[in-house]
């Protein structure tokens, strides 16, 4: 049965987050003082001790998600077996998870994601001055008819669809005002739900691209290897394993679209019959439920998870 992991995004942060891995299992340990050794920061503490406040700074919460994915693969693959290049057919993250995904696959070193995404996270809080961009969750709209709310929303000002998440759930984001206009006219359209996000930036819009600029002067510093596991990306939605190739994506996904439906849908048209989401909570298990209904999902967020990939997954 094909496998594919999934890496989550910010917002899946909570205090408290990997300390479980951290208090049961070295090799977990040893990931944690990896990365706060090449941060120069006790990232660890703060993610099991807080406070919330300063965990879910950007520049914070997404070293720190990456930091919890890949502790629990490591316990994964030492308590359950788990090898990624015989048992994993495609590895894929939302947002800044495809960080961590090629963190996973071997493509980026633990300590240059860590650095990576510190700056990705301060560059992208830099780009854009607190209440001008603004983000929002369409929900009940498709992602066509979202992006046409957009579109007309904009009014000459940034509004771009920037995550379809699927499920009828399609997050749009810009500047403040043309955002708000885009929640009216998507209620005027039909949509069950339109609610401004309580986001610190406009993420994956145009508005973000001085944090792209960023990005291709860190990347240009790193290796980049190709991933033993193919990456599915943000962008593509499909497979790729080129360094080049990726190093691009990883700058582009800053300003592009996070295309996860058809991500899951892709790899599902591929034989994936389990989505194993790695790391802390469940959003992207509950999106697999909602995108491919004859997939399983399950994450792995603590210990306790353990057993249930023992039992519900054959490698």
């Amino acid at each position: 049965m094909a496998i594919a992991l999934t890496f989550p995004g910010q917002g899946s942060q909570s205090v408290g987050m990997g300390k479980a891995f951290f208090d049961e299992f070295q090799v977990a340990r040893d990931v944690f003082a990896e990365i706060d050794s090449a941060l120069d920061q006790k990232l660890s503490s703060l993610m099991f001790e807080g406070p919330e406040d300063q965990l879910t700074l950007t520049a914070n919460a997404q070293p720190a998600l990456m930091a919890v994915s890949i502790a629990a693969l490591r316990v994964l693959e030492h308590e359950a077996g788990l090898d990624l290049k015989k048992h994993v057919a495609f590895v894929a993250g939302h947002s800044l998870g495809e960080y961590s995904a090629l963190a996973a696959a071997g493509s980026l070193t633990l300590a240059d994601t860590a650095r990576l995404l510190r700056t990705r996270g301060n560059a992208m809080q830099a780009a854009v001055a607190p209440g001008v961009g603004a983000m929002a969750a369409l929900l009940g709209l498709d992602f066509d008819k979202a992006a046409l709310v957009a579109a007309e929303a904009a009014q000459g000002e940034v509004c771009q669809a920037a995550n379809d998440n699927g499920g009828g759930q399609v997050v749009v984001s810009g500047s403040k005002s043309a955002v708000e206009r885009a929640v009216e006219l998507a209620k005027a359209q039909g949509a069950r739900r339109a609610v401004m996000l309580a986001v610190s930036a406009p993420f994956h819009c145009a508005l973000m691209q001085p944090a792209a600029d960023a990005m291709a002067a860190a990347l240009a510093e790193v290796s980049v290897q190709a991933p033993i596991v193919p990456l599915v990306g943000n962008l593509s939605a499909s497979a790729g394993s080129d360094p080049t190739a990726i190093r691009h994506a990883l700058v582009a996904q800053v300003t592009g679209t996070v295309r996860w439906r058809e991500s899951v849908e892709w790899m599902a048209s591929q034989g994936v019959k389990q989505f194993i989401e790695v790391g802390s909570g469940k959003v992207l298990t509950g999106l697999v439920k909602r995108i491919a209904a004859e997939a399983e999902g399950l994450s792995v967020s603590n210990p306790d998870d353990i057993g249930l990939f023992h039992s519900q997954v054959v490698l």
